[in-house]
């Protein structure tokens, strides 16, 4: 105490706050909280935005069948158009007349194919749906992808492995009279390797006979009903169209017609974009797509045939005409070949 029995006084506490002061900081505190509440939430949103999403179960007996959450069969986006998966695939046959086939629809603007051959249904399966989807031209909404392997007519695992890819792809299939075709199909073989043995030693297994070698592919391919029977085992018979390969020659804008409405393609390609060129003895278009000149096929295409022993093509024909006869009740067409 001090002197004189007077307790010091105390030292001054600190004075209150002005209420307006008060009001301020209490509303700076406020938005802080506010602020950092809302960082919050979008942060939240934008993880469930960004997260996988579960996948689809699949129906009983679905388990092998591809989903379309697999992204080897989501179309790839990048620059002008998209990378789709084919819907439509010209599958045969050699030395039918699918080249031209493809050469007339690309015409079509609304029609957009691969270049050259893909094969991936029967030599390069194992690289993949993606690796196929690359080979592939971008398109646009409205426009259809197409491709042509020929060879996929007569591969044994060539249906099984399209209908996994889809059930609903469109099938075109470029017939031509058997015998016809196996004789081009030996022209184009001789061009490559001019010391093969002849066409009529190639066709049987003893001329003295008259035993056809059905091994020889320029023969097996023109067994159009045993093949085709094969595809018939995952595809519908009307999910597929039948070309004849002499009316493509003979009446090309007929042709494409019903090609372009199996397509569900307007009708562009019509008589006005053809013309007859007698050297070649076949139709070439009046401007190829992307230039403004007339086109024909290349050298290959046209080539003249040898000279073959009548009697061999009688034989060729009395073999062929019960197989003939049989593609002709499955396809419901008689394409006029006997």
């Amino acid at each position: 105490m001090a002197r004189g029995g007077v307790p010091p006084a105390s030292a001054p506490g600190p004075e209150p706050l002005p209420r307006r002061a008060l009001r301020k900081l209490l509303l700076v505190l406020g938005s802080l909280l506010m602020s950092l509440y809302a960082s919050y939430c979008l942060a939240g949103a934008a993880r469930v935005l960004t997260r996988e999403p579960a996948p689809i179960p699949l129906a009983p007996g679905d388990e092998g069948a591809a989903t379309p959450r697999d992204p080897s069969l989501q179309p790839q986006a990048a620059g002008e158009g998209t990378k789709r998966l084919p819907q439509a695939v010209i599958i045969g046959v050699k030395k039918g007349g699918t080249r031209a086939l493809l050469e007339f629809l690309r015409v079509h603007p609304d029609v957009r194919a691969a270049g050259a051959e893909p094969h991936f249904f029967d030599r390069n399966y194992g690289r993949g749906l993606a690796w196929y989807r690359d080979l592939m031209p971008r398109t646009l909404d409205g426009q259809i992808t197409m491709e042509k392997t020929p060879s996929y007519f007569v591969t044994k695992e060539a249906p099984a492995r399209i209908s996994a890819m889809s059930k609903g792809t469109k099938l075109i299939v470029v017939v031509r009279d058997p015998v016809t075709r196996a004789i081009s199909d030996y022209t184009q073989t001789l061009s490559k390797k001019p010391d093969i043995p002849t066409f009529e030693s190639l066709t049987f297994k003893n001329r003295t006979t008259g035993l056809i070698d059905t091994s020889w592919s320029a023969i097996q391919i023109g067994i159009y009903a045993k093949h085709l029977e094969n595809w018939l085992l995952y595809f519908p018979i009307g999910q597929i169209l039948f070309v004849s390969g002499e009316r493509l020659i003979s009446d090309p804008a007929g042709e494409l017609g019903r090609v372009q409405d199996f397509l569900g393609l307007k009708r562009i390609i019509t008589d006005k974009h053809f013309y007859f060129n007698k050297t070649k003895g076949f139709p070439c278009l009046k401007k190829a797509e992307g230039s403004s000149k007339p086109h024909c096929l290349g050298k290959t295409k046209g080539r003249t045939h040898p000279n073959i022993d009548q009697e061999v093509v009688q034989r060729l024909r009395e073999f062929y005409r019960p197989f003939n006869m049989k593609f002709y009740q499955m396809t419901g067409h008689d394409f006029g070949w006997d």
